[in-house]
């Protein structure tokens, strides 16, 4: 079972909130690293101003004063810095001073000491259950006891510090999940209020029925992404207005020109069925109704034709044909029929070679031939004309003098059933289907098929691909 596609609002919904959520993560995330670094410098800072007053302590006149008074001058150090410890040791690692309560053992013993407090050479541990940040400072010669240098380790307590970045960060979660939810609804309904104008469009395509088909989009009432939209929905409904009023008009001419054959059948039933009469008689209302039988069977035949057509269902044994040679076997066809209307059959040009099935090709010449006679006047000639283009195309001429066409009527020419003079009568003329035939047959050969008037004499010309001789 084959599962439906997503919504698009669906669609654009998740793809816009990833997006968002995204972003807003990012934003948070760099939140949180700016104010981690701000707490960070905040320390070194501290750290520093230690490192800076305790340096301040051992250099100049306090490297004279006794022990008692260095000390005591040194515990004065970090007044005002309640979180702040450090202790100092000589080379051999003995302590000269330290806070009380600190316990830097573990600390000093595995950070290296460098010239200045950073960020690269400050650490953070734990003992006692309290977090401290602080580094491990060497204090210049300077700053010497007894020709001895000093290490200055100095920390700070960042246990305040973390637990306001813990609920700040559980804060800015909750601030993020719920901007992330908030934006993501508010995307879900602007996406479907974009989405209106397809909503409109598909209650105006619901509202087209077979008796309504003259309804159009209005490409210039909907957004500009969707005017493309418009504008090929319009012009298919202009292709199935089209299809569906030929359709209609075929049904209606196929009810009309079956209805005539079969009035007339059902006349001649009734009036042979009238009284009794002889054989002869009988026998000649008999061949009356075997024309009319004959011609409603060569009109099942040509819908047939035309139904393959439309289904691309004409294909036929395609072989290389000398259309000079198919022209002249329709002229000796024709012939008789040509003489006996005092018109004479021409035809003019090189050989050309086709590659088409034969039986259609004849069949389309011969309709056109056959219309070209009926319509041309006593002492008057039929010309066809074959031309080879350089294009690898052919090009047969079918020329009459006579009766022509007005231009109104010449595009739908090749129409099923189409009169270009209503008021004649088809009896003995054909049910209107030749040129739809002729038509079908040559675009199911690739070719085209076109008719004009000149004012003198009527031309149709066909083009069809060329072969050569070999």
């Amino acid at each position: 079972m084959t599962r439906r596609p997503a919504s698009l609002v669906l669609r654009l919904t998740v793809s816009i909130g990833v997006v968002i959520t995204a972003v807003l993560l990012a934003f948070g995330w760099i939140v949180e690293r700016s104010i981690d670094t701000h707490f960070e410098q905040q320390d070194i800072d501290e750290l520093n101003a230690v490192v800076q007053i305790v340096s301040q302590s051992l250099s100049g006149p306090l490297l004279d004063a006794t022990t008692e008074s260095l000390e005591r001058r040194l515990a004065r150090a970090v007044s005002g810095h309640h979180n702040a410890q450090f202790r100092i040791t000589d080379s051999s690692g003995k302590v000269i001073y330290a806070t009380p309560s600190s316990d830097f053992g573990g600390f000093a013993g595995m950070v290296p000491s460098a010239d200045v407090v950073s960020i690269k050479s400050v650490k953070v541990w734990r003992d006692k259950e309290k977090t401290y940040r602080g580094a491990v400072v060497q204090l210049t010669q300077t700053q010497a006891l007894d020709g001895q240098p000093l290490t200055l380790a100095v920390a700070t307590g960042i246990d305040f510090h973390l637990h306001y970045l813990d609920s700040f960060h559980m804060y800015l979660k909750l601030i993020t999940f719920a901007a992330c939810m908030v934006a993501i609804f508010a995307t879900w309904i602007a996406v479907y209020q974009g989405h209106a104008p397809l909503r409109r469009i598909s209650a105006e395509i619901r509202r087209i029925k077979s008796d309504h088909l003259s309804i159009r989009l209005a490409p210039n009432t909907v957004p500009v992404e969707l005017t493309e939209l418009a504008v090929s929905f319009n012009d298919m409904l202009d292709r199935i207005e089209e299809s569906f009023a030929r359709l209609s008009n075929f049904s209606a001419d196929i009810a009309h020109e079956l209805r005539t054959p079969i009035t007339n059948l059902k006349t001649q039933t009734e009036v042979a069925l009238s009284q009794a009469r002889d054989i002869e008689q009988y026998q000649e209302i008999l061949y009356s109704s075997l024309e009319e039988y004959e011609r409603m069977a060569k009109m099942v035949g040509d819908m047939l034709f035309l139904a393959q057509a439309d289904n691309q269902q004409l294909q036929g044994e395609r072989v290389k044909l000398n259309l000079v040679t198919e022209v002249q076997m329709l002229f000796e066809y024709f012939e008789a029929w040509a003489d006996e209307r005092g018109v004479s059959l021409v035809c003019i040009g090189p050989v050309v070679w086709v590659e088409a099935d034969r039986l259609m090709i004849r069949r389309a010449l011969s309709n056109l031939l056959s219309n070209a006679i009926r319509y041309t006047a006593e002492g008057q000639a039929v010309t066809v004309t074959l031309v080879a283009h350089s294009n690898d195309r052919v090009m047969i001429r079918v020329e009459n003098p006579g009766l022509t066409i007005d231009p109104e009527h010449l595009p739908k020419l090749f129409d099923r059933f189409y009169r270009a003079d209503p008021s004649r009568q088809r009896k003995g003329d054909g049910a209107g289907l030749g040129l739809a035939i002729v038509k079908s047959i040559i675009e199911a050969h690739g070719g085209s098929i076109t008719a004009r008037g000149d004012g003198e004499q009527m031309i149709f010309e066909i083009q069809l691909p060329c072969v050569s001789a070999e």
